[in-house]
C-alpha cells in the first residue's frame, strides 16, 4: 500500500509532530507543579535532554510518546506500510533513549520514564512519580 500524500506533504506533517511540551508532558508538568514539584524543562546539557530535571534531587523523567520510542501498547503499534524503515527507525530511538540511561546513570542521575499511556490514568502517574522523587 502506498502513501495518499506527495512525499512534500508528508515530510511537512511529520514536521509539524512536536517534540516538546506535548499533551502529556504538559499533563504531567501541571499535576506536579500543583504539588509544589519544581523542576527545569529539557535541559540540553544532560543526555537524552530529560522533559523533566530536579536538579537538587538528581533525578529526570522522560515522558515518552507510545509510538516514537516502541512501547509495547497498543498506541506503540507500528504502522503496516513501509515496515522495514519504521522497525529501523524505532529501533534506533530504543538505542537512543538506552544510552542516553546509561550515561545518565554514569553521571549520577536517577531516571524515570513515563509513557504517554499512562498518563490516561494522572493520579496513579501522579502518585509514581511523587515516590520516585521522594525516595
Amino acid at each position: 500500500m502506498t502513501d495518499h500524500v506527495s512525499p512534500e506533504r508528508r515530510a511537512y506533517i511529520m514536521s509539524r509532530v512536536p517534540q516538546k511540551h506535548t499533551t502529556p508532558e504538559l499533563a504531567l508538568r501541571r499535576a506536579l507543579h500543583a504539588l509544589g514539584y519544581r523542576f527545569r524543562l529539557h535541559r540540553r546539557d544532560l543526555p537524552g535532554s530529560p522533559d523533566l530535571v530536579f536538579p537538587s534531587r538528581r533525578k529526570v523523567i522522560f515522558v515518552h510518546g507510545c509510538f516514537w520510542h516502541g512501547h509495547g501498547c497498543r498506541w506503540g503499534r507500528l504502522p503496516k506500510t513501509r515496515l522495514d524503515y519504521w522497525q529501523s527507525k524505532i529501533e534506533t530511538n530504543h538505542e537512543r533513549d538506552r544510552a542516553a540511561l546509561v550515561r545518565l546513570s554514569e553521571a549520577g542521575w536517577t531516571s524515570m520514564v513515563v509513557w504517554q499511556c499512562e498518563i490516561r490514568d494522572l493520579g496513579e502517574v501522579v502518585r509514581c512519580v511523587e515516590r520516585f522523587l521522594d525516595e
